[in-house]
């Protein structure tokens, strides 16, 4: 398995204070940094909350740093752990050379083992360890499967949005990869599948392509590739001492020049946090829409609850179950409004031909985009079709 672009066997380097243990996982995939052409991007493109920002405006009244990584406010007791890039881990075994992301549970890092003289990704989680870590039960039940699935090759590199900002820019894929990256995708849902493991936050931002392998470079090769780290001092506002769980310094992730060899490569799915399953069937068809059309089904960007269920409402393939029918006529009757008439049929032909954007797919195509879209995109979980079904679909075979 591989994370960022460095082909190793990972770990999850914990940072619980009462001891430090090692543990043999088959990755840390919860970067929400991913590399990109010429700067990095947040992949997980999600909009603040109200507490997201009070907590950002809260890290910026209190501490300064010039770097722009993970929140300063997730250092704490039980969060983050605070490091430095000198720091040398498991009695000095692990060295580590540069930064390669963050996210919810870990920073992650990409260093040297000193024993096998391999570079390896490493991943220093926090040490809270309740349900909020969901992130460790699915990846301890993926490393306990062993399985000779055409998916298990596809569960790192740039993202396919940052990618798509970079080589395309009407901002859709070519109907081809676009196709070639939902059949990858299917395959590791597939897979996860299978063993009753679900996702729980597919999106584009998290298929990300490989890259070449780093894996036995040298320590100053490696830092050919990506660039020496960048760090930047935290101070605190008021010219006061930092506190116990705050680092001196961050380090900016790594970045990697994405071009368009990486296209041919294969795409992998990162960032789980959720063991059922079946919620990443509608998240499924929701991603097929975009990679085909360029953008999701629905809207996000200054949405109400009440409008985003009424397009749902609208693109879904089956009706609201009946134990949400009380609770929709309540949000309903506090703003009244019609439907805008759209099918999910409508809607995809009018964005995929606009006459503005690249346009390489049939009406057939499109056609059979809905179809096999309408097959997920349903309310009652069991009713979806299983990415097994989907991968079988014509559409799909030999592609």
């Amino acid at each position: 398995m591989s994370i960022h672009g460095i082909s190793a066997h990972p770990f999850v380097y914990s940072s619980s204070r009462s001891g430090n243990t090692c543990k043999n996982i088959l990755g840390v995939y919860s970067s929400r940094r991913l590399f990109s052409s010429t700067l990095l991007v947040d992949s997980s493109r999600r909009l603040f909350s109200f507490t997201s920002v009070r907590r950002y405006q809260k890290d910026h009244l209190v501490h300064t740093c010039d770097v722009d990584t993970e929140p300063l406010h997730r250092y704490r007791s039980g969060g983050y752990h605070p490091t430095r890039l000198e720091d040398v881990l498991k009695y000095g075994r692990y060295k580590r050379l540069h930064k390669l992301g963050w996210g919810g549970y870990s920073t992650v890092w990409a260093a040297r083992d000193q024993r096998c003289r391999l570079l390896l990704p490493l991943g220093i989680s926090i040490s809270e360890r309740g349900e909020r870590n969901r992130e460790f039960k699915v990846l301890n039940a993926i490393a306990a499967v062993r399985s000779e699935h055409p998916g298990a090759r596809h569960l790192l590199g740039p993202s396919v949005p940052s990618l798509l900002d970079v080589r395309f820019h009407d901002e859709r894929l070519p109907g081809k990869l676009a196709k070639t990256i939902a059949k990858q995708a299917l395959l590791g849902v597939d897979y996860l599948h299978q063993h009753k493991i679900g996702h729980g936050d597919l999106h584009t931002c998290n298929l990300t392509f490989t890259i070449p392998s780093l894996y036995y470079l040298s320590e100053e090769e490696f830092l050919q590739e990506l660039g020496k780290p960048e760090i930047g001092l935290i101070k605190k506002n008021d010219g006061g001492s930092l506190e116990p769980d705050m680092p001196k310094y961050l380090v900016r992730p790594a970045s990697y020049l994405a071009d368009s060899s990486l296209l041919s490569h294969p795409i992998k799915i990162i960032d789980f946090g959720e063991l059922d399953y079946r919620v990443d069937l509608w998240s499924m068809g929701c991603m097929l829409v975009e990679l085909v059309v360029g953008q999701p089904p629905f809207d996000s960007f200054m949405i109400t609850p009440i409008v985003l269920v009424r397009q749902i409402l609208e693109q879904a393939s089956d009706g609201l179950p009946e134990r949400w029918q009380q609770k929709w006529r309540e949000m309903g009757s506090t703003s009244p409004g019609e439907m805008s008439g759209y099918t999910l049929q409508g809607w995809l032909e009018e964005m995929y031909f606009d006459e503005e954007r690249n346009e390489d797919l049939s009406r057939e195509d499109i056609s059979k985009v809905g179809e096999l879209v309408r097959r997920m995109l349903r309310f009652e979980p069991s009713n979806r079709a299983s990415a097994s079904e989907i991968l079988r679909d014509p559409w799909f075979k030999g592609k």
